[in-house]
C-alpha cells in the first residue's frame, strides 16, 4: 500500500488530526508499517494541494478531512488490480542474482544461508502464534502474520527452484 492511499483510507473513517492519522495507519497495518510523523504531514500537504483532503486549522490542532475527490481516488485505488509488470525490487532476488556473478558454488551458499534464515524465522513465528494464540493479536496483525508466513514459504520455494536450476547447469 502506498502511504498516500493509506492515509486516504484512514481518513475515510472520518476527520482526524495528523498524529491520530499516523497512529491509526500503524494500527490498520498491524503495527508493521511505521510512519515518520514528518512523512505523514508532508503527504497530507500534498494531498491537500491535490484536492484530496481539506485542512481545518481553526481549532487547537489541524484536522484533515477527505474530500469527494479523495473518496473517488481511494475507491479507484481499492478497486484497481496491482500491476506486476516489472519484478519487484526484492533484496533476496538481488542477492541471488548478484551471487551468480561469483560462481555457482557461491550462489548455492547464498541460497542455503537464506533458506536457513527463512526456515528459522518461520519456526519462530509459528511458535509465537501457537504460544500466544490468535486471540491476543488484532485482526490486522493476524492478516499481516499470514502474509509474512506465505511470503516466506514462497521465498523458500523460489530458493529451491534456484538451487534446482543451478544444479541442472553443472
Amino acid at each position: 500500500m502506498a502511504v498516500r492511499e493509506g492515509l486516504l483510507a484512514v481518513l475515510s473513517g472520518g476527520p482526524r488530526h495528523g498524529y491520530q492519522i499516523k497512529t491509526d495507519f500503524e494500527q490498520a497495518t498491524g503495527g508493521v508499517w511505521r510512519l515518520n510523523v514528518g512523512q505523514v504531514y508532508t503527504t497530507l500537504d500534498r494531498l491537500e494541494r491535490d484536492g484530496m483532503v481539506t485542512l481545518d486549522d481553526s481549532g487547537e490542532s489541524k484536522v484533515y478531512s477527505l474530500t469527494e475527490n479523495g473518496e473517488q481516488e481511494l475507491a479507484h485505488w481499492w478497486e484497481a488490480a496491482p500491476l506486476d509488470e516489472a519484478p519487484p525490487r526484492d533484496e533476496l532476488m538481488l542477492k541471488v542474482l548478484t551471487a551468480l556473478d561469483r560462481g555457482r558454488d557461491h550462489a548455492l551458499r547464498v541460497i542455503e544461508a537464506h533458506r536457513t534464515v527463512l526456515t528459522s524465522l518461520m519456526q519462530q513465528r509459528r511458535r509465537r502464534m501457537r504460544e500466544e494464540g490468535p486471540l491476543t493479536d488484532s485482526l490486522a496483525t493476524q492478516i499481516v502474520n499470514d502474509a509474512l508466513m506465505l511470503r516466506a514459504e514462497s521465498d523458500l520455494r523460489w530458493l529451491d527452484q534456484c538451487e534446482a536450476r543451478l544444479q541442472a547447469t553443472s
